[in-house]
């Protein structure tokens, strides 16, 4: 078997990376020597491979599903947001400058294309499959023309599109239809069927409109995955995070102690890789959300800073809404506080920025004896340390170079007192540090809690991983999706009128026009689609 599929959606968080995620654990699991891959991912969450490189953390996930190692060909180009308008662009693992949305797509998008299917087909030399992952929506009609990530990447490789749609979220039906309609016909010729993700209720109740469905394009669904509760798996997107209580649903037992601990996240601005505090919301007892209010950390135990892609903004903001205040007065009556990268650098003496914000130098919190300089070098390390007697694992992503002039060592950072602070992503994923920390923390702050001393962050996320497999397996027509990855679209797939505007074969004389013409609509046929081979 040599084959692939693009994981296309209807909107952006419909669950691309969950659904690409299980069809590769699905897969292994059936023996098949797999491969996740993003062309191009818009993300403040993100990784370091064993080579160095920096890409998407949704990318690592999806290789964990796989079981096999995060390369850089899983995710060449990686966006990271600065801003409403810029990000930087990270190209091949390493950061190659700042760009506008508009110079991105303006041509410098295009660029990248021949990097981007060099990398997938370096992949598909080596694996038996690979499964793309889209971005946003492949009927993005005014980006089509520099896709590099969507129908662009499925139809340089030939790939069939399954397009996911999320039913919780409403008009799931319009969104798939419209989604066909809006593409061009040699687009909509890989378009091979449809996913419904997040289902509740009676699946017998949805299979008319599904029938019907298919009787306007032509297209079958391949399976409707029920709603599932506690997937705590890696967020994408740290623009979109809500304040909504919990920062997961996991399922975990009951408090081993006679309290529990409770956790305040700051919500900074372009926070990033806040997946940091995902190991503490799998303990049993411990209780995770974000917060933006200084009064909400009244009752916290400990109050995490995380790491940000804005540090110097991310201060202004802490000031702006009393949360620095809050902050101080915390450490002033030896209450917990943790900061990661950025939410580090925040607690520092001073940061000189002529890199990022290019703000110079700005006073911090001065809560930790750190004085920040901006580098223009990324550092990208997997480092490996300890930490409160125990073993520490983490990743570091970051410009800001730490002048540490004082306090107890911490990983590579310091704590004075109650304060802590580290460039270390991911070491609350060592299972013995996480417990030490907890049980500090614990102390500190008073609380009648203890960690349960079998909890496995690992096994826990392996865990969520197969039951995401289970849910394809499951509830997806494996065998049509097995024949769909090895052997790409079906032949005949009809043309979905209008098509794309202004595209080739869709104005008057064109397949669109034509299906207009005979009245083709509900009950009737539509027009075949044109094929080519030709990359756009």
């Amino acid at each position: 078997m040599s084959g692939g599929l693009l994981v296309a959606g209807t909107t952006s968080d419909a669950g691309k990376s969950v659904v690409t995620a299980g069809i590769c654990r699905w897969l292994v699991r059936r023996g098949v020597k797999v491969a996740p891959f993003k062309a191009q991912n818009m993300s403040l969450n993100s990784f370091v491979t064993h080579e160095g490189a920096e890409i998407g953390r949704a990318q690592a996930m999806q290789a964990q599903a796989a079981r096999v190692e995060p390369t850089v060909l899983m995710n060449p180009v990686l966006l990271k947001p600065g801003g409403d308008r810029s990000s930087q662009v990270v190209l091949m693992g390493k950061p190659v400058g700042e760009m506008s949305a508009r110079g991105y797509h303006g041509g410098h998008q295009e660029s990248l294309f021949g990097t981007v299917v060099e990398c997938l087909e370096q992949l598909r030399s080596t694996y038996d499959a690979v499964i793309c992952e889209g971005a946003g929506s492949p009927a993005e009609i005014n980006l089509r023309r520099t896709d590099i990530v969507n129908m662009g990447i499925a139809r340089a490789a030939r790939f069939p599109v399954l397009v996911v749609g999320d039913i919780d979220r409403g008009g799931v039906f319009a969104s798939f239809f419209g989604t066909t309609a809006l593409l061009d016909p040699e687009d909509q010729a890989l378009v091979a069927g449809y996913l419904v993700n997040k289902f509740r209720g009676d699946v017998s109740l949805l299979e008319p409109g599904l029938d019907m469905l298919r009787e306007l394009t032509g297209r079958r669904t391949y399976g409707v995955l029920p709603f599932a509760h506690g997937l705590g798996i890696d967020e994408e997107d740290g623009l979109r995070v809500s304040l909504r209580g919990a920062v997961r649903e996991s399922v975990v037992a009951p408090p081993v102690g006679e309290e529990v601990l409770r956790v305040a996240v700051c919500a900074v601005p372009l926070m990033s890789n806040f997946t940091d505090v995902d190991a503490l919301a799998a303990e049993p007892g411990v209780v995770v959300r974000f917060v933006d209010r200084a009064e909400e950390l009244a009752d916290a135990d400990l109050v995490v800073v995380p790491g940000t892609r804005g540090t110097v903004k991310a201060l202004a903001w802490l000031r702006e809404r009393g949360l620095a205040g809050a902050l101080a007065r915390r450490a002033a009556e030896g209450r917990p506080v943790l900061g990661v990268c950025g939410g580090f650098q925040v607690l520092g003496e001073s940061i000189e920025d002529d890199v990022e914000s290019k703000a110079g130098l700005v006073e911090g919190l001065g809560l930790l004896p750190v004085r920040i300089r901006f580098g223009r070098e990324k550092v990208l390390a997997r480092p490996v340390g300890s930490a409160l007697g125990e073993t520490v694992e983490g990743y570091e992503i970051h410009h800001g170079l730490a002048d540490v002039r004082g306090g107890e060592p911490f990983l590579d950072g310091c704590r004075v007192g109650s304060v802590w602070g580290t460039h270390w992503h991911g070491s609350l994923e060592s299972d013995g540090f996480r417990r030490a920390f907890l049980t500090e923390v614990a102390r500190v702050a008073g609380r009648r809690f203890a960690v349960a001393p079998d909890t496995c962050f690992a096994a826990l996320r392996e865990e969520q991983l197969d039951r995401l497999g289970d849910l394809v397996e499951r509830y997806a027509d494996t065998d049509a999706l097995w024949r769909l990855i090895d052997t790409g679209a079906p032949a005949g797939l009809p043309f979905v009128p209008p098509g794309a505007p202004g595209a080739p074969g869709t104005g008057p004389d064109g397949p669109g026009q034509a299906a207009r013409d005979t009245g083709a609509g509900p009950g009737h046929a539509v027009t075949q689609a044109h094929t080519t081979e030709e990359a756009p």
